[in-house]
This record gives structure tokens, sequence and C-alpha cells, in this order.
């Protein structure tokens, strides 16, 4: 890699059904404002017709070629790990990676989906109440999701999966980090939404090749706070109807950008100008 204006970067990002992220694009545009060249490749599972099976054949291939880092999406974030050779802090404790650095040799995997999500929290869910929340999902997004959402106060995490057995070890190990009693894993959430203050959804249910919703819209009452985490499309089925319901909301175009920021300082060691990262989102989405 050089430096200043010669600067270049090869960037990739891996996942299945993710032709329309707005990564390359926001990534591209930082880039680009601040003098350097950027090259970011999608690797579509499904468009290449593979299986998780291929994943690491396809960091070897990364690695020949090149590649200074990868964007990691589902569903590769927890299968990815034991194809790395050093472990960030975060992704160690939260057991899924959305960042690789390809440096010298080494795999080196960080999660940035954390950050993303407080720090959309931290902007726009302010004064929100943080007594009780539910979140659907304890995958590789919902660990790191679930994460922050401690982090940026919640007092009582409910999680609950379709693999109960995952959200129970996500649930033991919030409790491990935070303190016991600040997470539980349920089989039956219902009763949970009840007397929730917020919903926090971190499953693919919502995406257009997922469509639907988590849990029954009946579930939703204008006292809640709801949380999406994804962004493509930004109004889910899940979030229009929340709005229908006077529910505030929070979509996933913040947690997409926020984690993008941090993501790219670990690709380029440069400072992302995040307000003009949102300015871009934001133009790619009206």
């Amino acid at each position: 890699m050089a430096t200043g204006q010669e600067a270049s970067f090869l960037i990739g990002l891996i996942g299945t059904g993710i032709q329309a992220s707005r990564a390359p694009a926001m990534h591209q545009h930082e880039a680009s404002a601040q003098g350097l060249r950027f090259v970011y490749k999608l690797i579509d599972l499904g468009e290449l017709g593979l299986s998780l099976d291929a994943l690491p054949d396809l960091l070897v291939a990364a690695e020949r070629m090149g590649f200074d880092g990868l964007n990691i999406t589902h569903p590769c974030k927890q299968a990815v790990l034991p194809l790395l050779h050093e472990l960030s802090d975060d992704a160690a404790a939260l057991g899924a990676v959305n960042t690789v650095q390809l440096r010298g040799g080494r795999r080196i995997g960080h999660n940035t989906d954390w950050f993303g999500f407080a720090e959309n929290m931290r902007r726009n869910l302010v004064d929100a109440p943080l007594d009780r929340v539910v979140q659907f999902g304890a995958g590789g997004a919902g660990s790191a999701v679930a994460h922050a959402a401690l982090v940026r106060g919640v007092r009582h995490l409910t999680i609950t999966d379709v693999d109960a057995a995952r959200a129970s070890r996500v649930a033991r190990d919030l409790c491990d980090r935070f303190g016991a009693g600040r997470a539980e894993a349920v089989t039956d959430a219902a009763q949970a939404v009840a007397t929730a203050d917020g919903i926090i959804n971190a499953t693919p249910i919502g995406m257009a090749a997922h469509p639907g919703m988590a849990f029954p819209a009946a579930w939703l009452r204008p006292s809640l706070w709801v949380a999406e985490v994804i962004y493509f499309p930004l109004e889910t089925e899940m979030l229009r109807r929340a709005r229908d319901y006077g529910c505030r909301t929070l979509d996933g175009g913040g947690m997409a950008v926020f984690q993008a920021v941090e993501a790219f300082r670990l690709f380029t060691g440069l400072t992302a100008d995040a307000d003009r990262m949102i300015a871009h989102f934001q133009s790619m989405n009206q």
C-alpha cells in the first residue's frame, strides 16, 4: 500500500443476498473524499452458487489476490471465526466477526457491528426508556446488538431465537460481562414484550429474501420503541407496522453507517467523516 494520494485499497464483502448492499458505495465515496483509491467487491455466495463450505477457499483467494480486508455478513459472521489467526477483544467476546484485516499473511477479525448499533442508539433514541427490552435474534448480528444495548444502558434484556441454545449462550455471556440478571433467554417472548419498553429485531426477517416479521404485529403498542438492524429495505414490515401503531422507531441505516465508519478506520488507518457518510447513505435511500 502506498501513502498519501497514492494510497489504494482492495476490500470485499462476503455474504449471501448482498447485491443491494450499500457498503461498496459508502466506503468508496468516503475514500474518494479523502483522496484514496478504493475498490470494494461483492462476493455473494448465492450469486456464485456457493455454500458456507466455500468460506475457507474464499479467504485464501482474497489473500492471494491482494485484498487488504473483508467485511463479513450473514450467514458468515460466526462461521469465519475458526478461519482467523487473531481476534480483537470485542470479536472474541461476542463470538462474531464482521470485519477482517488481511495483514502480512495474518487474518485479524474485528466486530464493528456493536459500535454501529450503540452509536445509532446514542444519537437517535435519546431519552428512550431502557428498563426492559426484548431482542429477537441471537446470531452473529444479535450478539453484537445485545452487547451494544447493554453498553447503552438497557437494564434487562430478554433474548429469543429459533435456536434456543444460542439465545441461552448469548444471555449467559452478557451476564458474565455486564453482571448477573442483565440478560435472559426465553422461548416464548409474548409475556416479555407485554412488559417491555422496547423491541430490537436482530434477525434476517424483514429483508427482501426473508419477508415478514419476527413476531406478531398484534404485540405492538404505542408505548414501545422498535429498533431494526436491517437497512435494506430501510423500512421493513416491522417498522412500517410499528409506525402505524404509533411506536417510536429506529431503522437500521444508522447501524450500517456507523459500523462502516469503524471498518473504514480499520481498513485504511484513517478516520471517516461520519456526518459525510450519513449524508451519502441518506442520498442513496431517497
